[in-house]
């Protein structure tokens, strides 16, 4: 991060920055009235709109120049907040998102389109001075010395003396962007004030003792200045007062008036323009994870333990113990590096770990647009956000969360008449929730709509040739096949969804995430999707077995059980391929046969059952080694398309073992099974 480029850094505190805001916009939609969250917006635009010009990014600090200025006449009661308003700067919020990657002239007609739309929607509120106008496309020009607005000609103005507290500079604040901010006003002249600067002797070069003595001519409010001092009045000395006021300076005033005599004023120069977003390389931004500091405590501490142990080690192999000490001291040095192995693993882990709060976020505002899009009052909530998933995994989750969220509201949520005449309330609700349960996150899209139409399912499934007339099958395997390619019960195909696009392709990622997908529904009530997701997708329990010569691992929380296969089983299940387990015939497959390892097999086979969203399926193997920590490594371009495995690991002797994909093996055991019963 030392050699990371400013406007990099600057892209990964404006996308908080935007996203905070955007939250602020999307509560307001339910308190038009709340001046808390209009202030947060202002703030936030504000601030976007500072740090953009300090780092050149010039399109970004003019756009959102004309936005912070829209909200401020609403922060001022000169325009009301109202629902058309608060959607037109959402995707204001998306054109920022586009300006902070880079400027183009689409992004530049784009925002001017938006800009109409958000003086449009201000309604006719009079607008009697400069500051309440939104018709400019850049912020406005500084002045040049002595070219005097048109303003200035009447004597308006304000008369500023400031001083910013001692540790200012230090906690962030430049007193040259506040200088900025009020050139922008109009026309200044700037008189560094040095009453306040020590001894030499006493002087503290970290700390700010100037003071500046402004003259600002134009027609900028008292507000306007507010505005450029906002983060900093609190703790700050200030003093306004109008250029033509005759009126005495108030006596409560903090801040000293200003000298009898100031020295000659200087007219400051325009700040220097910067590179256009446009004309700039931009670099890809490096993926980043905020971890508090205390979790790097316990990482450094861990480390600490490590270096102690490694000069035991060190020590032990120079002095040459041998004999029974030696291998007492060998063996107490091999139990603390297991330990020390053991307490690092599950702490980086957790370094790894976010809550799933900015992943639920951004769902909000896609709510908030598909119910403008389909015309429904749709309320969204979300439970457990502060539960934690591996960032990796919570970056894959994002779009299968948007097909299932979409189509909650297009197919699962009924209009508002609809609704009535079933005796529902007119908002429809959607429930978007995370728990954690055990080695898994559990995260749940529920809605309250008409529910999953099963004979629906069947007709369409049938129509595609999926299942045959008059088969039996069960609520499950109907629900199973919403998520073949192509299908959709959709009685038209609308914008949002209909052609059978998407849940094929949501179960696909979760299984390659090595989750499942659970399904429930009560026609009329509702339909609950649940995705079952490994916490991590770094390290995995594994159960390491022996197939011919290979070793394999199969993920320990698929498997069920480990069973014998008997030698009489063997020969009666030959080309059939089932077992008898209690109650139920499970298909199982010979892996030595899959694999083709061309060795004999072992006298004592061995079945291992594992299951996954109520399938299973028994894998014949020639030993079970045992319990195995598997470090997942990802296979090469070579392998990557081989199906039956997920990736590789690396042994304790150097070896590889390959991970078996439970999924496509299960997925291979019912198409077996399905084979045989249509045979027989």
């Amino acid at each position: 991060m030392s050699e990371q480029d400013p406007a990099a850094a600057f892209r990964v505190e404006a996308a908080d920055v935007l996203d905070a805001t955007e939250q602020a916009l999307l509560d307001l939609t339910n308190n038009l009235s709340s001046r808390e969250l209009i202030d947060c917006v202002f703030r936030g635009m504000h601030t976007l709109k500072g740090s953009g010009a300090m780092f050149g990014f010039d399109a970004l600090a003019g756009f959102t120049h004309h936005c912070e200025t829209a909200f401020d006449r609403v922060r001022k009661g000169l325009a009301p907040a109202t629902p058309e308003l608060v959607a037109t700067t959402l995707s204001a919020m998306d054109h920022m998102r586009a300006l902070v990657e880079g400027g183009s002239d689409e992004l530049e007609a784009a925002g001017a389109a938006i800009l109409a739309r958000l003086q449009a929607s201000l309604g006719s509120a009079p607008s009697a001075s400069a500051e309440d106008a939104v018709v400019q496309t850049a912020p406005p020009a500084t002045l040049a010395p002595g070219a005097a607005p048109a303003a200035a000609t009447t004597g308006a103005g304000w008369h500023i003396v400031f001083y910013l507290p001692s540790d200012s500079m230090a906690n962030g604040t430049n007193p040259s962007i506040l200088l900025d901010e009020l050139r922008e006003l109009g026309e200044t002249r700037v008189t560094a004030l040095t009453d306040k600067i020590p001894d030499l002797a006493d002087l503290d070069p970290v700390q700010c003792h100037i003071g500046w003595n402004v003259e600002l001519r134009g027609s900028a409010s008292r507000a306007d200045i507010d505005d450029v001092f906002i983060f900093v009045m609190d703790d700050m000395d200030l003093f306004i007062e109008p250029l033509d006021s005759e009126e005495p300076a108030p006596a409560q005033a903090a801040a000293p008036s200003p000298p009898q005599a100031p020295s000659p004023a200087v007219a400051t120069p325009p700040p220097p323009k910067s590179q256009p977003p446009a004309a700039r390389k931009v670099r890809p931004v490096e993926e980043t994870v905020r971890v508090p500091a205390g979790r790097l405590d316990v990482l450094m501490d861990r480390v600490g333990e490590l270096v102690i142990v490694q000069s035991r080690l060190a020590q032990l192999a120079e002095t040459g113990v041998v004999g029974a000490a030696g291998e007492l001291a060998l063996r107490s040095i091999s139990e603390e590096v297991e330990r020390l192995a053991s307490e690092l693993r599950d702490t980086t882990m957790v370094l790894r770990m976010v809550p799933v709060t900015a992943l639920f976020a951004r769902f909000r505002r896609l709510v908030h647009d598909l119910a403008h899009e389909t015309g429904k009052s749709i309320e969204f909530l979300t439970e457990g956000e502060s539960t934690e998933i591996d960032k990796t995994v919570s970056e894959q989750l994002a779009d299968p969360i948007v097909h299932l969220v979409r189509n909650a509201c297009d197919h699962g949520l009924e209009p508002a008449d609809e609704r009535g005449a079933a005796g529902k309330p007119a908002t429809g609700r959607i429930v978007l929730s995370a728990e954690q349960a055990g080695g898994e996150v559990l995260i749940t899209i529920q809605d309250d709509g008409r529910g999953i139409n099963l004979e629906r399912v069947r007709t369409k499934a049938q129509a595609n040739g999926l299942i045959q007339p008059g088969q039996a099958l069960s609520d499950h395997e109907l629900m199973q096949m919403i998520f073949h390619p192509g299908f959709s019960t959709a009685e038209q195909v609308t914008n949002l969804s209909g052609r059978g696009v998407g849940m094929d392709v949501v179960k696909r990622t979760i299984e390659g995430l090595r989750g499942t997908i659970d399904m429930a529904s009560q026609p009329g009530k509702g339909s609950r999707v649940t995705l079952r997701i490994p916490l991590t997708l770094a390290i995995i329990e594994g159960l390491l077995v022996r197939v011919g010569t290979g070793n394999y691992v199969i993920p320990l929380a698929a498997v069920e059980e480990c069973i014998e296969l008997r030698g009489e089983d063997d020969i009666r299940s030959r080309g059939r391929s089932m077992i008898q387990l209690r109650d139920s015939l499970i298909p199982f497959l010979r892996l030595r046969e899959l694999f083709a390892t061309g060795t004999p097999p072992d006298p004592f086979q061995k079945i291992v059952v594992i299951g996954t969203a109520g399938e299973r399926v028994g894998l014949v193997v020639d030993q079970i080694i045992g319990s195995h920590q598997t470090v997942i490594k990802s296979m090469s371009p070579l392998h990557r398309d081989i199906p039956s495995f997920s990736g590789a690991t690396i042994l304790g002797d150097g070896g590889v073992a390959l991970i078996l994909d439970v999924v496509q093996l299960i997925a291979l055991g019912q198409q077996r099974e399905e084979r045989l019963r249509a045979v027989g």
